[in-house]
């Protein structure tokens, strides 16, 4: 048996190591990206021992951002995408410009050419599509207006990168010989370019309009078919292969990129009642190759070259995380947006990835752009995903002082106040707060239930509470959630209920239960510990799915754990024809809660 494996050998030392380096990262109270980068560095060509294939970690990496985009889609519909079409297209597309501009300008102040410089700026304009994703799923922002924005941003950015490939072989036609160029090109009139682009929107168009009419039914169709055949693993099978399938026939018969590929067959396939299941069949492979993919970047990175260039990267860096972000908040402030969602924004973009990579590549290929340009880049996205964790922590801190001082800014007197924006905002209904930063204010409740999450199951014990006439607030983080409570005069505090001054708005010293109606019983183990030590006394129910995971709530401070599944079988067994004629039922009925 062969041993030369470097496949294998890749993925062992990459996913080892970046949970080595991830572990100690975690306990340091930094992001694990950072040690998942690390694990990259010491695994790539620039640093002693083990020297991982780039080639491979590459497209290992792409799988990532093809299960990752296909993920959000389905958290996504169109009506979604084109509901924030008015922002993402214009702000996108004037954040790329001013972006190019900035790159243009370091550029020549380093001596290269304005065709250099423009490379340059377009490959500092793009966000990673990874970075972005995995920064919102972890603040859960996907389904709110404000990860909407963010998504449709991703997606236009996308769209002009696919073009800016076909652009840059036209300008190295136009701009040097071909043996100039590096690459067989002839010169190319204005005519051949605009024709070049025709073609590649008109396949983009083409696809879209492929996916809307034929893949909106067919996805759907074969997805239920494939579930009534019984078989689990059948139905996996299937995700992947469509998530996949979709992608990289959009990037071979079409010229879109994988991601987009993916994205709008999560999209199409979210129609289905059936995504739920399907996103959390993906969700393994996607974290794993997600990893990958931020130890394929720390790969491409000399840590040399900040000993040697250390002005320029710096300058880089500058333009990535400021430069960019001052750019997309001015541009979503001008949209009258509420400057909590210009600065989640500027946060989500104050980064670049794998376009970058891309474009970098091609035009050093192209002759276009210096190698020392791309060597800029690289740099460049690894110290910027390395700070844009604190992108995140920064806006926060930043809302309250631009609202204290500019209390002119859209949203900003709401926000303050914990009410919605009036309409002149010109904030969506959709969007109806966006205080999840600050303080909320304190409710006056007393004896009341505490209710975090208003999904299929919080809903349900919302309506009984309501039906039973008993007092309760709802903690939610989902801005539509939020917005049809608020419309129907419940009580409810917008933000992650494992913040402390969430809990203490909640007045759980004074009130008498409270009900954890949201999944995801490890990560709630947190809130539980936090709200036991604000009130010792109080009742707290949660849910889970496993032993496990009731063990560890239980562990944490909870009074109930009530089990999804044991609750199923219980009611099973009440219909048993000797339960059902019996009264009471028998004692041999297990337990509903632990």
């Amino acid at each position: 048996m062969p041993h030369h494996t470097p496949l294998i050998a890749m993925v062992v030392m990459g996913l080892g190591l970046a949970f080595l380096f991830g572990a100690v990262a975690n306990r340091l109270k930094i992001s694990p990206l950072v040690g998942y980068l690390l694990a990259g560095v010491v695994v790539g060509p620039f640093t002693p021992g083990f020297v991982g294939d780039q080639a491979l970690a590459n497209e290992l990496a792409e799988i990532g951002v093809i299960l990752l985009m296909f993920g959000v889609g389905l958290h996504f519909s169109l009506k979604d995408l084109l509901s924030v079409k008015a922002i993402a297209i214009p702000g996108a597309v004037a954040q790329i410009a001013l972006a190019t501009i900035l790159g243009l300008g370091l550029s020549l102040a380093l001596g290269w050419s304005v065709t250099a410089g423009f490379v340059f700026g377009l490959a500092l304009s793009t966000a990673s599509t990874v970075v972005l994703l995995r920064a919102m799923q972890e603040r859960r922002l996907i389904e709110t207006e404000r990860g909407r924005i963010a998504v449709g941003w991703l997606i236009v950015e996308d769209i002009a990168m696919v073009a800016a490939l076909v652009l840059l072989p036209a300008i190295a036609g136009i701009v040097a010989p071909a043996e100039e160029a590096g690459a067989n090109v002839a010169a190319m009139s204005g005519l051949d370019i605009a024709t070049a682009l025709g073609i590649t929107f008109g396949k983009v168009a083409a696809f879209m309009v492929l996916m809307l009419v034929i893949g909106r039914r067919v996805i759907p169709w074969l997805l239920h078919y494939v579930v009534h055949t019984g078989s689990r693993e059948l139905f996996r099978l299937a995700v992947l292969a469509i998530a996949l399938g979709v992608a990289f026939g959009a990037a071979k018969l079409f010229g879109v990129s994988f991601a987009l590929g993916a994205f709008f067959a999560g999209m199409i396939m979210s129609e289905s009642p059936l995504s739920h299941e399907a996103a959390n069949e993906t969700l393994p492979l996607r974290d794993a190759f997600a990893v990958l993919f931020f130890v394929a970047v720390g790969m491409l990175v000399d840590p040399m070259i900040l000993l040697h260039h250390p002005l320029p990267v710096l300058g880089t860096l500058f333009i990535i995380v400021l430069g960019k972000s001052v750019a997309a908040f001015l541009i979503v402030l001008a949209f009258r947006h509420p400057v909590g969602t210009a600065l989640l924004i500027s946060a989500s973009l104050a980064q670049i990835g794998e376009f970058s990579f891309i474009l970098a590549a091609l035009g050093v290929e192209l002759g276009l752009l210096p190698e020392q340009g791309r060597d800029f880049i690289l740099a460049g996205a690894i110290l910027s995903i390395m700070l844009n964790p604190l992108s995140f922590a920064a806006v926060g801190r930043l809302r309250p002082w631009f609202e204290k001082r500019f209390p002119g800014l859209p949203g900003a007197a709401a926000a303050i106040a914990g009410e919605p924006p009036k309409p002149d905002t010109g904030a969506t209904a959709a969007e109806p707060v966006a205080e999840d930063e600050v303080a909320p204010p304190p409710t006056a409740l007393s004896g009341h239930v505490v209710l975090v999450g208003h999904g299929r199951v919080g809903s349900l014990v919302a309506a009984a509470l309501t039906e039973k006439g008993l007092p309760y607030l709802v903690i939610e983080d989902a801005d539509t959630r939020v917005a049809e409570l608020r419309k129907r005069g419940v009580e409810v505090i917008h933000g992650n209920a494992i913040r402390s001054d969430i809990l203490e708005a909640a007045a759980l010293d004074r009130a008498v239960q409270m009900i954890v109606a949201i999944p995801n019983a490890f990560e709630i183990g947190g809130l539980v510990s936090k709200a036991r030590r604000l009130n010792p006394g109080l009742d707290i129910v949660a849910r889970a799915h496993a032993d496990a995971e009731v063990e560890h709530l239980l562990k944490h401070g909870a009074t109930t754990v009530i089990m999804g599944e044991r609750e199923m079988a219980r009611a099973m067994i009440e219909h048993f024809p000797a339960v059902r004629d019996a009264s009471p039922p028998s004692d041999d009925v297990p337990p509903v809660a632990a």
